[in-house]
């Protein structure tokens, strides 16, 4: 065996390095149970008319903001409201609209791409199931969790940044990518929670539970938090 496919040896007295401990069931609910209170009914940012326009909208989020997407998109979606209105309109004027948003020229080419889709294999419908969402340009598993929820009622939770910092913060779900943390999740949150659940837990991580400036002085959860991460109050 070569010096470089030994296998390493941890120092003696070294400590050893464990995955962080999950929540308990009864610890998941409280949690949950003060989302809940708090915000009975919370709401996803991105602005749309229908399950199409829904699906556009996230489509377009990847790494950009709801508000400068949704900035973007009302005159658009004003008049693009089906696949078949946003297919008349062209690529170029698809892109001409989404220009304020990040890596447009890449979205407006995969929305037409979409459309296209949409019209030969699915009648112009948005399809509800995962498999058929995720055949589509531009739909990764994250935007197939989201339309599943929003648009067709889905006990799903689709991790981004906020939900996956927040879901390891907080012990809810601990993972170190975001299949883990998804998986975990779905395994973790009672299903009465199960439909809100990620819309909390975006809301916490982009308004409180900031990934650099956390506000554990007006968060909900900190007498249960004991991140690392967790400024003193």
């Amino acid at each position: 065996m070569t010096q470089e496919n030994r296998p390493l040896r941890r120092p003696t007295g070294a400590a050893r390095i464990t995955k962080p401990r999950a929540r308990s069931a009864a610890g998941v609910r409280e949690i949950f149970t003060r989302f809940r209170t708090a915000n009975p009914e919370p709401k996803g940012e991105l602005e749309s008319v229908n399950a199409f326009t829904l699906l556009v909208a996230v489509v377009l989020s990847a790494q950009a903001t709801d508000a400068g997407v949704n900035k973007a998109t009302r005159p658009l979606f004003a008049i693009a409201d089906t696949p078949e209105k946003m297919l008349a309109l062209g690529e170029d004027t698809v892109r001409d609209y989404i220009k304020t948003i990040g890596l447009f020229r890449t979205k407006a080419k995969n929305v037409i791409a979409l459309c296209h889709k949409l019209i030969a294999e699915f009648g112009g419908e948005v399809p509800a199931t995962r498999e058929a969402l995720e055949s589509l340009p531009g739909v990764g598993r994250k935007t197939a969790n989201v339309v599943l929820n929003i648009a067709f009622g889905e006990i799903t939770h689709a991790v981004d940044t906020h939900v996956f910092r927040v879901s390891n913060r907080l012990r809810i779900a601990p993972g170190k990518n975001v299949l883990q943390v998804e998986l975990g999740l779905e395994k973790a949150i009672p299903p009465e929670f199960g439909h809100h659940a990620h819309h909390w837990l975006i809301l916490h991580g982009r308004y409180v539970c900031k990934a650099l400036r956390p506000e554990c002085g007006r968060c909900i959860q900190v007498d249960l938090c004991d991140s690392a991460d967790k400024r003193v109050v």
